[in-house]
């Protein structure tokens, strides 16, 4: 009997993996189902873009995993049951209604739901706030700066590598708004003084103002408020303060941090359940010098190709994979006409060396085309090694069962 892989969310990771995992395994031992809820790829990385109105490829799964032994179905999921070894999801038809409810049961789990925006609990946020942390937030995002008058402020809320790429595309696409940023500390201080200095140069350029050290601690339809007390005006305010990963993990047996990351070994497998895997933002994985990988797409595509390496190891008793997951620089858009490569340490921390201007956008624009390119092409590139299963963890009952 096949061994049955589930995979769960078909963003960077969870896409990687079931392609890398296709072309480990031979399809008559290895039943790989991938689980999303949307029926095409989302390139998180242009949110950005999208939301200031450009468009961008369309990458339907029924295409990308076409002739690769992948079974993708359309489906939101609403539980997991590690003891029960199974996932409940809801079908969700072409035209987007949710239709009946599945179990599907699995012996090996890989969990890559990722995470979507963080509120942090500032009031107002929830109510008045935009995110572009997914396609349905750019997208609401987009219509509202397409009916904006020119001189109306838009405040970004945070100046990390996604509140800093917001600002600037939405400053460059629409030079008529009155663009702002509020920084929690200093601007680009993460940045070595090479990629400080040449982002204040673009965002002066651009007519960014910039609020540092100003951490917000309200949003109203019209205003933020700093932890000063000082009123900032906002048509628009865009929340970009970082990402909190999807609730259900927190309400399994699995070890979770916290935040609700899965923790995981270096293969990314559950160190409580070892027949799960958990990839992407919804991992907790330890980098170099024994510091956490942060949320990013950086970490998540190599964390997808160790716990697919492992699987198909450890299912054809193949050797392990030891690679360390480490960083090699920051890719950073500051509009499509200027950008910005921080090179960094292993362990994620700025060196002198930076690489900027017209450049570094083409660079930024080559990083985000190959990873597209990977994932919509998810079993090229790869040697062709597929081995036999040589043995399987018990198996639950049923495969897919329909709840009374």
């Amino acid at each position: 009997m096949q061994h049955r892989i589930v995979v769960l969310g078909a963003g960077y990771t969870g896409a990687a993996a079931a392609g890398r995992l296709a072309r480990r395994l031979r399809p008559e031992d290895a039943a790989i189902t991938l689980v999303n809820a949307e029926p095409d790829f989302v390139e998180r990385v242009r949110m950005h873009q999208l939301a200031v109105g450009q468009n961008l490829k369309s990458r339907p799964f029924s295409e990308m995993f076409a002739g690769t032994g992948v079974e993708v179905k359309l489906a939101k999921v609403t539980g997991v049951d590690v003891e029960r070894k199974t996932v409940t999801v809801t079908a969700v038809a072409a035209n987007g209604a949710e239709e009946r409810e599945e179990e599907l049961s699995y012996d090996t789990l890989v969990y890559a739901l990722g995470s979507g925006w963080n509120s942090q609990g500032v009031p107002g946020t929830t109510e008045y706030a935009h995110e572009i942390a997914s396609r349905p937030g750019a997208l609401r995002l987009r219509e509202r700066l397409a009916r904006l008058d020119a001189g109306a402020p838009v405040v970004v809320v945070g100046g990390g590598l996604t509140g800093v790429e917001a600002a600037t595309e939405i400053a460059e696409a629409r030079p008529d708004l009155d663009v702002a940023l509020a920084a929690h500390g200093g601007l680009g201080d993460w940045l070595s003084p090479k990629g400080s200095r040449h982002l204040r140069r673009v965002f002066d350029r651009l007519g960014i103002t910039v609020h540092e050290h100003a951490a917000v601690t309200s949003v109203a339809a019209d205003h933020v408020t700093v932890a000063d007390g000082t009123s900032v005006p906002a048509a628009v305010t865009v929340w970009t303060t970082g990402f909190a990963v999807h609730p259900i993990a927190r309400a399994t047996t699995l070890d979770v941090t916290g935040t609700g990351q899965i923790v995981v070994d270096g293969t990314m497998r559950s160190v409580s359940h070892p027949d799960v895997y958990a990839i992407g933002d919804a991992g907790l994985a330890m980098g170099p010098g024994d510091k956490p990988l942060r949320m990013s797409c950086a970490s998540g595509t190599p964390m997808a190709w160790q716990a697919a390496d492992a699987i198909a190891a450890r299912l054809t008793g193949g050797k392990l994979p030891n690679v360390t997951l480490r960083y090699f620089n920051q890719c950073i858009s500051l509009g499509r006409r200027e950008g910005l490569i921080q090179y960094v340490t292993a362990d994620d921390r700025a060196v002198r060396a930076a690489l900027t201007g017209r450049l570094a956008a083409v660079y930024k624009e080559v990083i985000c085309k190959g990873a597209a390119w990977s994932v919509a092409n998810p079993t090229l590139g790869i040697p062709t090694r597929r081995r036999r299963v040589v043995r399987e963890p018990a198996r639950a009952a049923a495969t897919v069962r329909t709840p009374a």
